[in-house]
């Protein structure tokens, strides 16, 4: 990848990624169920989750001001509660950075393939959710060494020496190991070394057709599972990036996957691929992910590393105009101040955060609609990516994938910065969070995982130590540590 000071360069042959690029990270534990409990008191430990924790999750709300919390209320009032699991067989951990974050939604029951039911939702059974940096790279890493057959990677930028090690081991024990990289772009550079260690390894490896920018990044293991990352493996940037990988063994999207796999490896140009179950392939993302965002009634929450398109900012501009509580959250990079402030404009809420060494990088690309559906894959927001590359991402209602994206998307507006205090909010009553239902308030924060609010003497998730939230009847309320971690009035 490309320094910090290379970043301000715009060139007319610019991939749809930040020079930075694609990452992922190392550390942390999986996510898992917790189950709500009342007293007597016991003590749950201390690890944080993902989310802010303490004072900083109140100053962080107070900064972003109360129309715009209000705003990310309503967004994340009908997410269901879902869990995020590690692909490849890992097992869930018990330390506090592992247990299900979850906002307010219909009732649900947790699975153990990752996704949960909620009533009147048929959730995709096969398809959930690895968050980074939060999940770290073990569940990636374990995907990958579960090959027994074969193995498909296409990856726009490889920088990886454990990943490169774990694909030539493959191949060593007898797995067919095809790994198709990008040269138009990052190949001459980033992508040069991966390739000499593979190739004298004896791992089948090759360089995409050079007339197109192949910026997808996807594994597909025993043409039984696909990972469909928003990252790179670039381990450089793992520790402090947001992205997301999907784990996704719907036979039907793991055949349309492996089908462009095999035409790309064969060398033709990027061209538009099969839907499968609910692919989105660049050539031709625009308009799937347009309609996305015109589909919205409430709420838009929208994480990219690029915003470029004037399709897409127009889309997010009228529906904030219309009275969709949209929200964007980015890095700061003065290259996209021009369409920042036509967002704004329009009514969108645009959150921040530093574009420094020790910040958190957003690099994720997915958007998240009425906490009901969502996209995420390697689109950025840019004509080049959405019209030109190779690129692959997914539309999914599974509560797998909306669920804790939606949380952490709340966790990550909360934790930016708002370019503008003089946004202006929407002003119609859309942008006013939905009455209580028979799981609990929509206006109550956090949700528990049944759906519904804390109230005062309740247990504390292991991620919610030392948050400051709402209970049912809209009081205040604090997880604190009293014999015990509690809700404590």
């Amino acid at each position: 990848m490309a320094s910090r000071a290379l970043r301000s360069l715009r060139v007319s042959t610019h991939p749809g990624s930040h020079p930075r690029g694609d990452r992922a990270t190392s550390g942390g534990g999986l996510v898992r169920t917790t189950t709500r409990r009342r007293r007597p008191r016991l003590d749950h430990g201390a690890a944080h989750g993902p989310g802010p924790s303490g004072a900083r999750w109140v100053t962080r709300a107070a900064a972003l001001g109360t129309g715009a919390l209000a705003l990310l209320l309503v967004a994340c009032g009908t997410t269901p509660t879902a869990t995020i699991r590690a692909g490849g067989g890992a097992t869930p951990t018990t330390s506090g950075r592992g247990t299900t974050t979850s906002v307010a939604g219909p009732t649900t029951t947790p699975t153990t393939a990752g996704t949960t039911t909620t009533a009147g939702t048929a959730a995709p059974a096969g398809l959930s959710l690895l968050v980074e940096p939060q999940a770290g790279m073990t569940p990636v890493y374990d995907f990958m060494s579960s090959a027994r057959r074969s193995l498909d990677m296409t990856m726009y930028e490889l920088s990886d020496p454990t990943a490169e090690q774990i694909l030539i081991a493959d191949h060593d024990k007898g797995v067919r190991v095809r790994v198709l990289l990008d040269q138009a772009y990052s190949g001459g550079s980033v992508n040069r070394a991966a390739y000499s260690t593979l190739s004298a390894a004896g791992v089948s490896v090759a360089w995409a057709n050079d007339s197109g920018i192949f910026h997808q990044k996807t594994i597909t293991v025993d043409d039984a599972e696909s990972a469909v990352l928003t990252g790179n493996l670039t381990s450089q940037y793992y520790a402090t990036t947001r992205d997301f990988a999907v784990m996704d063994d719907q036979a039907a999207d793991v055949t349309a996957i492996e089908t462009v796999f095999a035409s790309d490896w064969a060398g033709a140009a990027p061209a538009p691929g099969p839907a499968g179950g609910d692919l989105v392939w660049s050539p031709g993302s625009a308009s799937p992910i347009i309609a996305l965002i015109d589909s919205a009634t409430r709420s838009v929450v929208v994480e990219n590393e690029e915003m470029d398109s004037a399709p897409v900012e127009d889309a997010l501009g009228a529906d904030a105009r219309r009275g969709v509580a949209v929200t964007v959250i980015m890095t700061s990079d003065s290259q996209w101040d021009s369409a920042f402030s036509g967002l704004e404009s329009a009514g969108v809420r645009v959150v921040l955060y530093p574009d420094t060494a020790s910040a958190l990088y957003i690099h994720a690309k997915a958007i998240d609609v009425d906490g009901a559906r969502s996209f995420i894959g390697s689109e950025n927001f840019s004509a080049a990516s959405l019209d030109d590359n190779r690129e692959l991402g997914l539309i999914t209602s599974s509560s797998g994938v909306v669920g804790p994206l939606s949380t952490t998307l709340f966790s990550d507006a909360l934790g930016g910065r708002l370019q503008s205090a003089s946004a202006p909010p929407p002003t119609t009553p859309a942008t006013t969070p939905p009455p209580p239902t028979s799981a609990g308030s929509a206006a109550c924060h956090p949700i528990d995982d049944e759906g519904g609010c804390y109230e005062p003497g309740e247990y504390c998730r292991d991620d919610d130590h030392g948050v400051t939230g709402l209970a049912g009847d809209g009081k205040t309320i604090v997880c604190e540590y009293q014999d015990g971690w509690y809700w404590e009035p």
